[in-house]
Parts: structure tokens; sequence; C-alpha cells
């Protein structure tokens, strides 16, 4: 009879985070690990978690571990088990706001990945994954590959590129790096879920949604569910120095993304096009201030209006994320390995799921999807291309 294999212990730096909570109930519901240590400086209660994400962390092995990971002594205590090291790490921590300064992705993205990465080399973990991003070069025609010639086109994913590069110096470190597309799903906040509460502020207010550029602008996307299953199935194969495209096979594009928006709200919408686009972007800080202005007024009355006092969620849109970059990935070389995807393209039920979710946890105003507003009559339409509101 053959003797039962050692279950792993797994170390999750970022833990409490959207990708983070998904993983740990992955492998909680899968059974997959005997220790799972979780390191953040956000601890669970105070980190937005619905009920599936709450019984999942309070199972018997997981272990929270309040962390500062930009501090090498944190990390070298997150690191440090009485029963020898842990088997897996997977870093998921960073600065995952977009517009921040060149000083605080440089401490938030490559200080604190390389001070973890270079412990796990120091502790000789037998894998280790880096999260990295999709956004390292935009293509319009055909999908971008791992091996494509970086040309990040965020600040953030400039970072990131720095931490890959960085890791390749560290040589007896085993490790891969995934660079997701656009995460959606369950406790998404940053993902799809700014342009779902665009549409829901759409319908308050009963206006037609518009928007920048065209319906053919790629913004591909993937399942949380479905990259939290590439991290595992990447560690099982343990093939060092790899970078895998983790992208669903929609190819979802923008048009994509608005006509489901419009599906769960019941909504109408368009697209300003190129030429009008393009007119805006002579003066882009300032029309992206406007577009954020016009839906923060609402989203702040209906929060009002419901008694929400607290919530992680507001559907700002930073600037970086409203040029014409298309983020078109190549997602082969991971199928190749023999991965599948439990959810292929986007559908609108996923986002449904995502609504409701907020909406059960009361931090989504309910109100929103009513329709019926104070804001309707009065609320100018927003002229983007010559930057003004339109009565």
């Amino acid at each position: 009879m053959a003797a039962a294999v050692e279950k792993p212990k797994i170390l999750i730096l970022g833990g409490t985070g959207f990708i983070g909570r998904n993983f740990v109930l992955f492998l909680v519901k899968n059974d997959l690990a005997s220790k799972i240590r979780v390191s953040d400086k956000v601890p669970p209660p105070m980190a937005w978690m619905n009920s599936v994400h709450k019984e999942a962390f309070a199972n018997p092995v997981v272990e929270f571990k309040h962390a500062n990971l930009i501090n090498p002594v944190s990390v070298s205590n997150v690191f440090t088990l009485d029963e020898g090291n842990f088997d897996f790490a997977v870093n998921l921590a960073a600065e995952t706001k977009y517009g921040q300064s060149d000083k605080v992705y440089s401490e938030g993205i490559v200080r604190l990945s390389l001070n973890c990465a270079k412990e796990a080399e120091k502790r000789n973990i037998k894998f280790y994954i880096e999260m990295s991003s999709g956004q390292m070069a935009s293509s319009e025609k055909k999908g971008v590959t791992e091996d494509c010639k970086p040309d990040p086109w965020t600040k953030l994913a400039e970072h990131k590129l720095a931490v890959e590069q960085e890791l390749q110096q560290l040589t007896s470190l085993k490790y891969a790096v995934l660079r997701p597309a656009i995460v959606y799903g369950p406790g998404d906040s940053h993902g799809l879920t700014p342009r779902l509460m665009i549409g829901a502020i759409y319908k308050y207010i009963k206006q037609k949604m518009k928007m920048l550029w065209t319906k053919q602008l790629h913004m591909n996307t993937v399942h949380v569910e479905d990259l939290c299953r590439a991290v595992w199935h990447v560690l099982q194969q343990q093939q060092s120095g790899n970078v895998y495209n983790v992208v669903d096979r929609g190819d979802t594009t923008q048009g994509l993304v608005s006509d489901l928006v419009a599906q769960v709200f019941g909504i109408s919408y368009e697209f300003l096009g190129a030429v009008k686009s393009n007119l805006a972007r002579v003066n882009m800080a300032a029309v992206v201030e406007d577009i954020n202005d016009k839906h923060m007024t609402p989203w702040a009355e209906a929060c009002t209006l419901e008694g929400i006092t607290n919530t992680p969620l507001n559907p700002f849109l930073d600037q970086e994320l409203l040029y014409n970059k298309h983020l078109f990935l190549d997602g082969s070389k991971l199928e190749s390995t023999g991965f599948t995807f439990d959810h292929p393209e986007l559908k609108a039920s996923y986002l449904q799921q995502v609504l409701d979710d907020y909406i059960k946890m009361k931090i989504f105003p309910a109100c929103l999807l009513s329709g019926e507003t104070s804001l309707s009559d009065r609320l100018p339409e927003l002229d983007v291309e010559n930057n003004k509101y339109e009565h």
C-alpha cells in the first residue's frame, strides 16, 4: 500500500487581498494544504470579506500573521516556522492602486517583492510564485506573448517588470511568474467592478452610458477562481524561470464588457470613437476628473440614502486605464502545460454574482438599481469631447 503524500505547507503573502482570499478558499475547499499561513498588513476582520471567505479563514489549517513586508525583519518572521520551512510561497502582496508615484511603487512593489523573494531563496523554498501584471505591452492585432519586447503601459506594470528582471538574478530560487489579464470575481474592487458600478450609476441617473474609444478595445479577463487554479497548477509543474500569461479564452473587449454591464442593469450605452476620444486626450487629466466627478456625486448620494457610511468600493477610474491601450494576451503557453479554464469567457451572470455579493454585504447601495433618483432631472450630461457638462 502506497504511503499517503504529505500535503504542503503554503505561505501566502498579501493573502487577505482579492486574489489572496480566493486562493485561501481554493486551498481549503479542496483540502490541498496541511498548513496555510496568510501574511498581510490588513487583518481578515478589516478586509471586507464575504461570509464564504470568512469561513475559509476560520479553518484550523489557516493562520494569519500581520506583517509589513517592506520591512526585511517582518519578512523573516513571516517565513519562520517551528517545524522547518514552507514548501511553497506565493507573493500576492503589492501596491495595487493605479496613479501612484514612483516612490510608492518602488517601495510597495519592487522592494517588497524582492524582500520576499530573497527570503524564499534563503529558506530553500521548493517553489515560489510571483504575481505580476499583464500590462507589459499593448497590441491591437495579435495577443501579446510572454517573450514579447516589454513596453509596460502603466506605472504599476513598469515596476512589476523590474521585479521580474531582478528575480532572474536569484539563481538558486525556483520560481515562476504569472501575468494575469483583468481579474474579476467575488471580492474584486479594482478589475471590472468600477465599470459595474458605473453601469448602476447610469441606471440611477437615467442617462446613456458613454465611454472613450471604441468597442474593439481589448480588455482581456480571467476569473479569479481560474487564476487561483493556475497558481496551484504552476506550483505542481515546478518549471523554474517560466513566465505565464493567465487569460481566459474569450478575448474580452470593451464592447463585450459594456454589453454585459448593460444587460445586468437594462441601460443603453455608446462609444465616443477614436476621433472624439483623441480630442479629449489633449486635456485628459481634466476630462478624467470630470468623468469621476460625474460618477461620484450619485454614488455618494446613493450611499447616504442607504446609510452606507463606510465601503471599500468607489467608481473612480484612473487616467492610466482610460488611454487607448489594449490588454490583449496570448495564453497558449500556460494551456500547453495542460491547464484548462472553468470560466472560459466572461458572462453577465459572473458580474451579477459580484454585484449580489456586495449588496448582501451592505457595501453597495441597492437603491442604484431602482432607477429612482432625485438627480436624474438635474445632473447634466458630460460632453467629454469638449471637456464640459452638456445641459
